[in-house]
């Protein structure tokens, strides 16, 4: 037999002495011209499989109704085979893998073989999405250690579980769909029970919270970069799955004034309007006065934010040379964010985030004395007191970790009495304040470090109320009306 293969036709009859099965040896399979029977026996093919021990018995399959069938199989194999080229290993990984493919199982695509080869990847091995994933994040390089937190937590909690199984060169769009679909099942079900009536149901699903659409949308990406990878340079899938994923809108929620109103109803319910809040002028300085009052330590802190609109972690990234209070300015370079609750210094996230802010006299005022203070928790530490460069310390001198700043502040506004805002939500009220102090959205875009003005705008559309009622007359003065109307 040539390695090459061959076209063979059989049947099941047997011998009526030796019980031997005569396979292509039968009378019936050929007419008395020697034409093959086209009512007796099935087509079968044979080939020679490469391998790197002992001579092994040939590849055969059978069971073809006609022999063209047979010959497109067989011209499979051959393709298949021709993948491995003058590489012996590879010639061998494909011996194997055919061998082991049993009668009336499908044959291996030759499209995927030869990606698996490509890849570098046996090619006798069907790669997982679930191995796929975890050994592309193990060859990431030159990211944050943020970054990789957030693609390590998305494929360990929902990539592996819902697409870890499917073979990576059978992922379709239809899968990936399918794993939105059950999220936003489970988003459902978690919100029935949070609001369910019954306090065991309700107790059962306390501390556990529905994916937003920002969530769903960051899992969308990393699931798209690291396919985009398997396209290219990988050249594993021919496409991208994800690509043809439609998700829901991202949930950019505009902040809400604290109107009397609305305080009113959280005094007697304890709800709140949104999940983002600003509050008035009032609230504002009612906040600071009470912040300067009870934490001394974080009050400067606090007060920046709501002037200047900085982040968190811009705040604890500050270092002495990012503040000249001489000229009245600050830098904002770097930020510290936590990984899991690891604080972790990085460049701000954007090169609008890179940005000079200039100070008011106020707010001179409130970072001198700070500075000042702080000088005396350093002669008090004498040769303890550790040189971190950072601009806001501990008493000790240790910088501050993010959450202790947020869990600080949220302390100080239960007990103030005052309706509840994030700490984050200073930053919208500086924003809120600003445009309504007459600044424009590209100022107040240049102030908080937004790329783009358009998100500035999306954001901070409504101005404080009471700003607002200056102009709430404004189309009812224009139109003349009667002196009995009116």
């Amino acid at each position: 037999m040539s390695s090459e293969g061959s076209i063979t036709k059989r049947c099941t009859c047997k011998d009526p002495v030796t019980k031997k099965r005569l396979n292509n040896k039968c009378p019936k399979l050929r007419r008395p011209g020697g034409a093959w029977s086209t009512t007796h026996g099935v087509w079968g093919y044979q080939i020679e499989l490469p391998t790197a021990g002992p001579h092994r018995r040939p590849m055969r399959r059978s069971g073809f109704d006609g022999k063209d069938e047979a010959r497109a199989e067989l011209d499979h194999v051959r393709s298949l085979l021709d993948i491995a080229a003058d590489d012996t290993i590879t010639a061998l990984q494909i011996g194997d893998m055919l061998h082991a493919c049993k009668s009336g199982d499908p044959l291996p695509s030759r499209d995927d073989v030869a990606a698996r080869v490509r890849a570098g990847v046996p090619a006798s091995v069907e790669v997982t999405t679930g191995q796929y994933l975890n050994d592309w994040l193990a060859g990431r390089r030159g990211l944050s250690e943020k970054t990789l937190r957030g693609y390590a937590d998305d494929i360990r909690l929902y990539l592996v579980p819902h697409l870890g199984d499917i073979p990576l060169q059978q992922l379709r769009i239809s899968h990936v769909q399918a794993m939105f679909t059950a999220l936003e099942a489970r988003n459902t079900e978690i919100r029935d029970g949070r609001a369910s009536p019954d306090p065991v149901v309700r107790a059962r699903y306390r501390g556990i919270r529905p994916r937003s659409a920002t969530s769903m949308r960051r899992l969308f990406a990393t699931l798209r970069v690291a396919l985009n990878h398997a396209v290219l340079p990988g050249r594993l899938i021919p496409f991208n799955p994800a690509l043809g994923v439609e998700l829901d809108p991202e949930d950019s929620t505009p902040p809400r004034v604290w109107t009397l109103k609305a305080i009113e109803k959280w005094k007697a319910t304890g709800e709140r309007p949104s999940p983002v809040m600003v509050w008035r002028p009032q609230e504002a300085g009612q906040f600071l006065d009470f912040a300067a009052r009870h934490d001394a330590v974080l009050y400067p802190m606090f007060e920046l934010i709501m002037h200047r609109g900085l982040r968190r972690g811009e705040c604890c990234g500050l270092s002495d040379w990012d503040v000249d209070l001489d000229e009245a300015i600050l830098t904002v370079i770097d930020q510290i964010t936590p990984v899991g609750y690891k604080p972790v210094k990085k460049k701000v996230k954007s090169r609008a985030g890179e940005r000079t802010v200039a100070l008011g006299p106020k707010t001179v005022v409130t970072q001198k004395e700070y500075v000042a203070m702080r000088e005396r928790w350093r002669q008090a530490s004498g040769d303890e007191w550790p040189d971190t460069n950072y601009y806001f310390v501990r008493p000790d001198g240790q910088p501050w970790h993010p959450q202790t700043i947020s869990d600080r502040f949220d302390k100080l506004v239960a007990t103030s009495g005052l309706p509840p805002i994030r700490l984050h939500d200073l930053r919208h009220c500086a924003a809120t304040f600003l445009r309504g102090g007459g600044a424009d959205m590209k100022e107040v875009q240049a102030v908080l470090g937004h790329s783009r003005q358009s998100v500035t705008s999306d954001l901070y559309t409504s101005v404080v109320l009471e700003l607002q009622r200056e102009h709430a007359d404004a189309a009812a003065d224009l139109i003349p009306r009667s002196d009995k109307a009116a």
